[in-house]
């Protein structure tokens, strides 16, 4: 029993620089012969605040198991993005379903400026400097969505002087 727990912990120490945050918890019920079946799910985004982000959503019937699967899924969903002084690259427009988004570099000391889910997603991926504004849809898991659209998006300098085919400069 011991060996299990300390097991379970030298899994958890593996990756303590990584931070969660729920955006959005969704209650569904239904209903049957004894009464009503609650269920719930959780939309979570887990980052290392060093250009690394992920975002998934968990359902189970308590809201504590929907936020542990949540955190797993992301966990193995992550993906890297391209940060350049701590800002983006670049401009980036995303839609998904409903929502739009825009996000643009801002200059340093600027700060986050995003409300909502794209806050969680920029700020988890590392990100310090940006301007950010959600159009249309204000549904979290659709804002989310189209954020993770927008900030895969985005190419580093050197990725697009290597498809243009220009050597890269050290600057």
């Amino acid at each position: 029993m011991n060996d299990k727990r300390n097991q379970k912990d030298a899994n958890s120490s593996d990756s303590p620089e990584l931070d969660e945050r729920v955006v959005a918890i969704n209650r569904c019920s239904k209903v049957v012969k004894g009464g009503r079946n609650f269920s719930f799910s959780a939309l979570v985004v887990v980052g290392d605040h060093k250009g690394n982000v992920g975002v998934a959503l968990g359902k189970a019937n308590e809201v504590v198991d929907a936020i542990k699967k949540g955190v797993n899924l992301a966990k193995h969903n992550m993906f890297s993005v391209p940060l350049h002084k701590m800002t983006l690259p670049h401009e980036a427009t995303a839609k998904h379903s409903g929502a739009k988004i825009i996000i643009r570099p801002a200059s340093e000391g600027t700060g986050l400026i995003a409300g909502g889910g794209m806050r969680a997603v920029l700020e988890l991926a590392g990100y310090k400097d940006v301007l950010a504004k959600s159009l249309g849809s204000n549904n979290p898991m659709n804002v989310v969505h189209a954020t993770v659209k927008a900030i895969k998006m985005l190419e580093s300098r050197d990725e697009i002087l290597t498809k243009r085919g220009l050597k890269k400069e050290n600057a």
